[in-house]
């Protein structure tokens, strides 16, 4: 693997991990409403969640989309029903401090998060093109993958860790019910937004 390689992987998780997404905006939603450490479960599960992807894309699982396309539809459902259901939990989720934190919902458990990457089609999208771009042919394909896998690890983890951590600063500014429930409004809709790119593409 040359550094040249790794720079361009580097660039690529970057930036695939830290622009808007159904994983980044239900940090946020979580960082805003629970606070950065009960989020950091959520946060491991998805860079977990994206590891085990990327590992199962490169020993094939990505070819069955190619063989069976009736496959992409049904995940492609699937991710689309879950994220309208996500977007309703926000929109149901009360002020802090209106309920108990056990009334109010809780954040993902981190295999809630790992799961959630197996229905999340952009996450499918960011393993099958890295895998397809960065994976070198002959003896040196596992190397490569096992290359991209750990890059994508390290520079995930930070990248969504800074929604999660922006949404824990503005519980400052969402310092009145008013102000969270029209938060959680915002957000819910964002993540149904969501729902429209996916079955765009």
């Amino acid at each position: 693997m040359s550094l040249l390689n790794l720079i361009a992987m580097a660039s690529f998780a970057f930036v695939t991990s830290v622009t808007p997404g159904p994983n980044n905006l239900l940090l946020l939603a979580s960082g805003a409403n629970f606070g950065f450490r009960r989020t950091l479960p959520h946060i491991f599960g998805i860079s977990v969640g994206m590891a085990l992807l990327l590992t199962c894309v490169l020993g094939g699982l990505g070819e069955l989309f190619s063989r069976f396309p009736l496959l992409q539809v049904l995940l492609r459902i699937a991710g689309v029903g879950y994220l309208l259901w996500l977007s309703w939990k926000i929109l149901q989720t009360p002020p802090r401090g209106e309920q108990a934190d056990i009334d109010r919902g809780r954040p993902f458990a981190w295999w809630q998060a790992v799961i959630f990457q197996f229905i999340n089609p952009k996450a499918w999208i960011m393993a099958i093109t890295a895998v397809s771009s960065f994976t070198l042919a002959g003896e040196a394909y596992w190397t490569s993958g096992l290359a991209l896998v750990l890059v994508f690890a390290v520079v995930n983890l930070p990248a969504i860790s800074a929604w999660a951590g922006f949404g824990t600063l503005m519980q400052r500014f969402l310092s009145t019910a008013a102000r969270q429930l029209h938060f959680n409004r915002a957000m819910a809709t964002l993540t149904a937004l969501t729902v429209v790119m996916l079955v765009q593409q």
